[in-house]
């Protein structure tokens, strides 16, 4: 599994987080004098579409965020957090579709993690319908995945190994060879992930 943190991630989803994205690219922009041409020839970003972010019209990609932050000298995180926030606790909800990366008549997957932190640890929900699987390609040398089966029955493989897992049931395995989580029960199955980086 990929990280969820690809250019076809979308940062912000309507609504609250896309209208505070919005206005903080513009008093950026307005703090450092520059005009949208400035921010485009420093971004490489176009005219239009941080035309469109700043009125909240647009849901910018990570990569795209990317670009603005690294134009401003900043970080992701730096450029998306709410300057002044007196609370330190970061909220997911469960219907914020920004952190459902992927979603399938097989599988659906959720990140549990706030998108905007450099991290070396990501959490997610995994849900597979009957007959689902979640195959990955290695990740890099070192990554381990830790996995608790919350609802059906799962089969994890790690490379020639392989395990069955019941409801409760935990498990840790190598994620730098091929993997799979497997639904191997009736009706759907639902699992928390955690992969770490070394």
């Amino acid at each position: 599994m990929s990280s969820p943190l690809s250019t076809k991630t979308k940062l912000a989803a309507s609504g609250e987080s896309a209208n505070h994205f919005a206005r903080r690219l513009k008093e950026l922009r307005q703090e450092r004098g520059w005009s949208l041409e400035a921010l485009e020839r420093s971004s490489g970003v176009s005219r239009s579409m941080l035309s469109q972010i700043e009125r909240a019209k647009a849901n910018p990609t990570l990569a795209v965020t990317f670009r603005i932050a690294r134009a401003f000298g900043m970080s992701i995180g730096e450029l998306v957090e709410t300057p002044g926030a007196t609370s330190a606790i970061n909220v997911i909800r469960a219907d914020d579709h920004a952190y459902h990366f992927r979603s399938d008549k097989n599988c659906v997957i959720r990140t549990l993690s706030p998108l905007n932190l450099e991290k070396d640890v990501e959490f997610y929900e995994v849900q597979l319908n009957e007959g689902g699987a979640l195959r990955s390609a290695a990740h890099y040398e070192g990554t381990r995945e830790f996995l608790t089966v919350q609802k059906g029955r799962i089969r994890v493989e790690s490379g020639s190994d392989s395990e069955e897992l019941n409801p409760s049931d935990s498990v840790s395995y190598r994620a730098d060879v091929p993997h799979a989580i497997l639904n191997i029960g009736r009706g759907a199955a639902v699992v928390f992930l955690v992969d770490i980086y070394r």
